[in-house]
């Protein structure tokens, strides 16, 4: 064997190992890429299935769209061609796409007016209680996992705590929270959204139900965290418990709560519909209320819509903080390199 061959095996490991770290530098963004296509493709199965879901529904729209008009050949006629109803479906699928492509939602059979106008008036009120909720949720879990975490006594009161509220349905904790907070004390306002101090209310009935279930997964993360054995050499520093708790072991018990976070965004955007029902709040829980009873079709269509490509944003982020938070996930296969 000659002495550049010596070499050249010397140098191969050098150079795997070179290129596997390109590798890991350039796999972040492309698996971000790769995650953003996902959720596009997830968003594009709920607007199909959506739209299905509504020419399934009963109920005639021609009927619906004539209301006391006389019913004749020539009404029922203008008003498919005006609705692009005397369409197949499939084309109205297709022109269904185009609008949405466009971020045009469509008309309301029942207001006659453009349902984008009309969601983008009441989507900020529902924003804005969602994320209340999902930041009261946050801090009722990370309190709760690191006060409780590792301590026995604690640790069952916070248990019986979280599965009391996990019961609660988030209607009936508004009501003991108006019942209690606006009629008897009167410190907050019953219903409306005129302040602040109106949201503090809707917001703790629909996040510390998700508060509860974060905890308990925080909690059994960061309780096997504190056993690892870094742990330990943490507190050879001289680091106090709550430091240690807070710098180092949340960190590593925040990746399935994360993961979990994202996938209840969904059922906190359903909550608010009845939330705000409860709480006599303005938003898109009280639109969608008088759609369905109206079978104002277009409206839930679009209601639904934004719901999905809501969960899918939060979803896709979710995904891509899990990336950032834990390098290992960036390797291919998820394995660590050689």
């Amino acid at each position: 064997m000659t002495a550049d061959n010596v070499t050249s095996l010397g140098q191969a490991p050098v150079a795997i190992y070179r290129r596997r770290r390109v590798l890991r530098r350039g796999g972040l963004p492309l698996q971000v890429v790769g995650r953003i296509g996902s959720g596009i493709l997830v968003l594009w199965a709920a607007v199909t299935l959506s739209f299905i879901s509504i020419q399934l529904a009963p109920g005639d729209i021609v009927s619906l769209l004539i209301g006391e008009q006389i019913r004749t050949p020539e009404v029922e006629a203008a008003i498919r061609a005006e609705w692009g109803l005397d369409q197949s479906l499939f084309e109205q699928y297709l022109a269904y796409l185009s609008k949405l492509r466009h971020g045009d939602l469509g008309r309301s059979y029942i207001l006659q007016t453009d349902i984008s106008g009309l969601v983008a008036s009441q989507i900020l009120p529902t924003l804005k209680l969602t994320a209340a909720a999902l930041v009261v949720a946050i801090i009722f879990a990370v309190a709760s996992a690191i006060l409780t975490a590792g301590k026995r006594i604690p640790r069952s009161i916070a248990g019986g705590l979280e599965l009391t509220l996990i019961s609660t349905p988030s209607f009936w904790l508004g009501i003991l929270l108006l019942y209690v907070f606006s009629f008897t004390l009167k410190i907050f306002p019953v219903s409306g959204d005129r302040n602040l101090s109106a949201l503090v209310l809707p917001a703790l009935s629909l996040g510390l139900s998700l508060g509860a279930v974060l905890g308990q997964v925080l909690r059994e993360g960061l309780e096997r965290a504190l056993e690892e054995p870094f742990a330990l050499t943490v507190r050879s520093w001289g680091t106090s418990d709550l430091v240690l708790r807070l710098r180092h072991g949340l960190r590593h018990a925040a990746l399935p709560a994360v993961t979990l976070a994202g996938w209840l965004v969904g059922n906190l955007l359903s909550g608010a519909v009845i939330t705000e029902a409860v709480f006599g709040r303005p938003g898109l829980g009280r639109i969608t209320v008088d759609a369905v009873l109206a079978h104002d079709m277009p409206v839930v269509l679009a209601v639904a819509i934004l719901s999905a490509l809501i969960y899918v944003a939060m979803s896709t982020l979710v995904d891509i903080l899990y990336l950032m938070l834990d390098p290992r996930l960036r390797d291919e296969g998820g394995r660590q390199p050689a």
